[in-house]
């Protein structure tokens, strides 16, 4: 199987791993919203669709974003469905956002953690600061809210440094993928490899509880952590971007 053929799955579990403080069904389609910039708790997740007018669905959206005091937003991806979804919204006046990416790779066989790495089903108030330093001001004050949300398959894993946490990430298992999510390390300790060992951390979980790819998903202009990524074997396999209402 190619990582590529794994997409839908990937993008299923994207959207089941960071639930939206609000989230409302439409025709298949599901709005998201919540405080803060984060794109996946703030824009209709479009993986599925029913046999509805995709016309009269769009017009449901833009109701409903109204009564949350928000422009509308979809999240259009390589599998967003219908397939004429990107054509649609521009037709209707929706602006198109920054690229963004989807990268995988096959996981390893190894199952051991690295060496001064903690992983647990809470976040300790280290990995919290280490996470939120990362976050515009508007995010930082609504993430504690989706953490508290996640489900309950989510695992912290924090690298140390001198009995400090230098480096966060969270990692979700969801069938046969495991996602990466929530990667950032201290300003001042960055360049120390604290990433690199979060990220084999997490590839060793995904190793014991037998998933076959990771994933993760970053700006396409994000040079540094797509750098890093494809150091560690992973390879871009969909795209997606943002189409939002003027």
């Amino acid at each position: 199987m190619q990582l590529s053929d794994l997409l839908p799955e990937i993008e299923a579990a994207a959207v089941r791993g960071w639930p939206a403080t609000v989230q409302t069904p439409i025709d298949g389609w599901l709005f998201r919203h919540s405080a803060g910039g984060s794109v996946r708790a703030n824009s209709v997740a479009t993986l599925a669709f029913s046999d509805a007018d995709p016309d009269v669905a769009i017009r449901a959206v833009e109701a409903i974003a109204v009564a949350h005091g928000v422009n509308a937003c979809f999240t259009v991806s390589d599998v967003s469905v219908p397939a004429d979804l990107d054509a649609r919204l521009a037709a209707h006046g929706y602006i198109r956002g920054d690229d963004h990416v989807t990268m995988a790779k096959a996981v390893a066989n190894s199952t051991v953690l690295p060496e001064g790495v903690t992983v647990s089903p809470i976040p300790s108030p280290g990995w919290m600061a280490v996470y939120l330093s990362g976050l515009s001001e508007d995010r930082r004050a609504v993430a504690p809210e989706i953490l508290r949300r996640l489900s309950a398959a989510a695992l912290y894993v924090s690298a140390f440094d001198a009995g400090d946490v230098i480096s966060s990430g969270l990692t979700i298992g969801d069938g046969s993928v495991a996602s990466i999510q929530c990667m950032a390390s201290a300003p001042e300790a960055r360049r120390r490899g604290g990433a690199q060992r979060v990220l084999q951390a997490i590839e060793a979980i995904a190793a014991r509880d037998g998933r076959q790819a990771l994933y993760l998903q970053t700006s396409g202009d994000n040079a540094a952590a797509r750098t890093l990524y494809a150091r560690m074997g992973f390879a871009v396999i969909g795209h997606y971007h943002t189409r939002t209402k003027r």
